[in-house]
């Protein structure tokens, strides 16, 4: 079972966090896993991989059922909790990193059903066959196609489009970072698409917008202001650090040993489409 654990663990934290968006929920639904899989023989585990992956899975779908009307009286817009994910050379960090869906899927993930997203995140993240989730949800195989299908539909993904957003690279999280340490509106202006996005996450913790906000003009100067008032509010000033986060790059905000805000950032047609800002300090202790 030691065995077991250091084989899968990695795989069905994956799992779990991207079907809850919460790192506390993934660990302990893994631990529950393994603690009932310790009083199952191991000689009865032919599928050890199939049998610990349904057994995540039943248990985020209960959590996911709670989640939801908790999130019904969640305080403005709610963002999954971002995860630090660094270059090591590690086979834990090379399965969370290989598997892991772009922070932006896991936002649109919150517009599906937990039967709908446990479809796509087996199938989509995880590479699952039909058969093989159709057998872990008890379901028929073609019903989890038409689930699927669903899901991308309620995602707005059509099926030629790749799950994958374009990564940020270092080098445009640099330049974002620099405009706003120097207030200049007109050039935060020019990295931003006309449709652009901003959502914020701050629990009702911390100031935040309680509603996205889809105005080229408003994001600049809600960026370029929020940053000033963050900035004066922590007489520890603010250090800014492009990081690896949930495998992507990612901006972090520090003030001392205090971690501020996690910033994921989606480009599209080279220019910054969707900005996703967690403030919401019970959400940034993992980062």
């Amino acid at each position: 079972m030691e065995e077991l654990y250091d084989q899968y663990k990695a795989l069905l934290f994956t799992l779990a966090y991207q079907l809850t968006g919460s790192v506390a929920e993934a660990e302990d639904a893994v631990q529950d896993v393994f603690f009932k899989a310790y009083e199952v023989h191991v000689e009865r585990l032919e599928e050890p991989k199939a049998y610990l992956c349904k057994m995540v899975t039943n248990r985020c779908l209960n959590l996911q059922k709670s989640a939801r009307k908790m999130r019904e009286v969640y305080v403005g817009p709610w963002l999954p909790e971002p995860i630090r994910t660094p270059e090591e050379d590690t086979i834990e960090m090379t399965v969370v990193r290989r598997d892991m869906l772009s922070y932006a899927m896991l936002v649109l993930l919150e517009r599906l059903t937990p039967t709908e997203r446990t479809v796509f995140v087996l199938r989509e993240a995880l590479g699952f066959d039909y058969s093989e989730i159709a057998e872990l949800l008890d379901k028929r195989e073609a019903n989890c196609r038409k689930l699927m299908s669903r899901a991308r539909s309620k995602m707005e993904i059509t099926v030629e489009e790749t799950v994958a957003t374009k990564a940020v690279e270092v080098e445009w999280a640099s330049r974002f970072i620099t405009s706003l340490e120097q207030g200049n509106i007109d050039h935060v202006l020019s990295l931003l698409t006309e449709d652009v996005m901003y959502v914020a996450d701050g629990g009702g913790k911390v100031f935040a917008a309680r509603r996205p906000i889809q105005s080229r003009d408003q994001v600049a100067r809600i960026l370029a202001g929020a940053f000033g008032r963050i900035k004066h509010y922590y007489q520890g000033g603010l250090q800014s650090e492009v990081a690896s986060l949930n495998g992507e790059t990612g901006i972090i905000f520090r003030s001392g040993d205090e971690t501020v805000a996690a910033i994921f950032i989606q480009l599209r047609r080279e220019k910054l489409a969707r900005f996703y800002i967690v403030v919401n300090p019970d959400k940034l202790t993992r980062v």
